[in-house]
């Protein structure tokens, strides 16, 4: 029976919308038109092409990729047993199946050399057709998933030795820890920091990589920081700028949220990547002063005519949170960026310029010791005399020096904020635990906060937090017999596949496998 129907509809899928491709070789046609008769008889649904001869089917096996080769033997220009020969190296997933009327043992002996997984005599008996079409099926389907573990297991590698790339690893012992990853950090040019300010990434389980509009931006690869911050990655890009922004009209229009973007420059090779990730924390700093802006880069402020300013009210609370924390070098650096504002802004009454430093005066001479309200109104008097804007800093300048020198002969490490945070971290550590939270309960700017934070301790705040819950879920694998899922929510992960995608991450190895080996990529 002749059946004309070239390709049949999907039973058997290996994967999203791909069905297994079958080539059927017979130098007969009647036979050939039989075999697709079985397989729509059976209900043996695949994409259907055929082949005349051994020849005209290496010559398509060569061009395109099939799953299944059900061949006769005996053909002309080239028999099936020859066929197979020649594709067996090159098609190593591809299942071969020999139809024959030729009950010859050295053609079945060259079969199973060859590694062909059935020897069908004709007629075709249905029952043993279909039976040896499921085992393929079968071999294909177990194939398929174990190729997925594998490629899955790779992916989880690599993420693992590109975080400890961002985090200072140095890349030669990562060559050698994961000899034969196909380590290719030379590709990504740039980086963007994406940034929320809240737990964004676990508690909604967000996964731009299943985001199609965000995927046709040209990103090579997303990395996971913790649940408010993520690298992505990309390569050579004409207006990288554009992209960021595009990113965050993006997640505003599909997911509701705002979001910050740092842009790095450009990465001239992969010992720099951390380097650059330092160089998007410092850039980030900037979304608390403004918060109206949501892409930050290098010289910005010179690219975009002054877009970046410092208003007066957020300067002094921020040279204020320096004396407080006992901070002269910050303190002279926003001094100095206090004092180029008003260096030639010839609009500003001198009157407004010498109570703006008179106030900062006063803050000053509030932390040394020995000075009174005589000493500071002495100097005001001075500063209200002043002709001059050199003189005018010159008076404060003196009074950080003597600030500084105080602090000096107390010899006080100060930052018990420092402290303070660290602390409530490791006693909350399964709570949600924000940086504006954590600033407002130590009464510090949350950019301040990170910026002391990470000077004493030499980590940012979001890092610090996720490594100390990652030490005390590593704790409790060890040391208990509690669920992973449990493990994960008394870890600050409420999203068990977000907890064990962080774990993994940060320690080349899933939760359970760590539970079942006590083994990290680490060690």
């Amino acid at each position: 029976m002749e059946c004309d129907t070239k390709s049949v509809h999907i039973k058997k899928k290996k994967g999203s919308g791909e069905m297994y491709r079958i080539l059927i070789v017979d130098d007969e046609r009647i036979e050939r038109n039989g075999i697709r008769f079985l397989l729509k008889k059976l209900n043996m649904e695949f994409d259907i092409d055929e082949a005349v001869n051994g020849l005209d089917a290496l010559e398509k096996i060569r061009q395109e990729d099939y799953d299944i080769l059900l061949t006769d033997v005996k053909m002309p220009f080239m028999d099936g047993i020859e066929l197979i020969d020649n594709v067996v190296n090159e098609k190593k997933k591809m299942r071969c199946v020999i139809f024959s009327g030729c009950n010859e043992f050295d053609y079945a002996k060259r079969a199973i050399r060859l590694g062909v997984v059935d020897y069908i005599l004709k007629p075709v008996d249905p029952k043993e057709f279909k039976e040896t079409l499921e085992k393929v099926v079968d071999e294909l389907e177990a194939a398929k998933a174990s190729d997925e573990l594998k490629n899955k297991s790779m992916e989880f590698l690599y993420e693992h030795a590109l975080y400890m790339l961002v985090n200072g690893e140095d890349i030669e012992s990562i060559r050698r820890e994961y000899n034969g990853l196909n380590l290719d950090f030379a590709r990504f040019k740039r980086i963007l920091l994406v940034e929320f300010n809240h737990d964004f990434f676990g508690r909604r389980d967000v996964d731009f990589k299943k985001n199609e509009k965000i995927m046709s931006l040209g990103i090579q690869r997303y990395l996971n920081l913790n649940q408010q911050q993520e690298l992505i990655f990309l390569g050579d890009e004409t207006d990288v700028v554009s992209t960021a922004q595009e990113l965050a009209r993006i997640i505003k229009s599909d997911y509701d949220e705002e979001c910050f973007i740092a842009v790095s420059s450009d990465i001239e090779k992969p010992e720099d990547m951390k380097q650059k990730v330092d160089e998007l924390d410092e850039l980030m700093d900037n979304k608390f002063y403004h918060p109206e802006i949501k892409v930050f880069y290098p010289n910005m402020e010179s690219d975009s005519s002054g877009m970046i300013q410092f208003d007066d009210d957020t300067l002094m609370k921020q040279m204020k949170q320096d004396i407080k924390m006992k901070d002269v070098d910050a303190l002279r650096e926003h001094f100095d960026k206090f004092c180029e504002k008003y260096r030639h802004k010839n609009e500003c009454s001198q009157i407004y310029i010498k109570f703006l430093y008179s106030n900062l005066l006063k803050d000053i001479y509030g932390s040394i010791d020995g000075t009174g309200e005589a000493d500071l109104n002495k100097d005001v008097e001075k500063m209200y005399m002043t002709t001059d804007f050199q003189s005018l800093t010159g008076l404060v300048e003196v009074a950080i020096d003597r600030l500084a020198a105080c602090f000096e002969d107390k010899s006080q490490t100060g930052h018990k904020e420092v402290e303070m945070v660290k602390q409530y971290i490791y006693r909350n550590y399964g709570s949600e635990l924000g940086i504006d939270m954590l600033a407002d309960m130590v009464y510090l700017a949350p950019s301040y906060l990170s910026t002391v934070f990470k000077k004493e301790t030499g980590q940012n705040l979001s890092k610090f937090i996720k490594s100390y819950r990652m030490e005390r879920a590593r704790d409790m694998l060890e040391n208990s017999m509690a669920k992973i899922v449990d493990i994960g929510a008394m870890c600050g992960y409420q999203n068990v596949s977000y907890f064990c995608s962080s774990f993994r991450e940060f320690y080349g190895v899933s939760p359970q496998k760590f539970r079942e080996s006590g083994v990290t990529g680490e060690e």
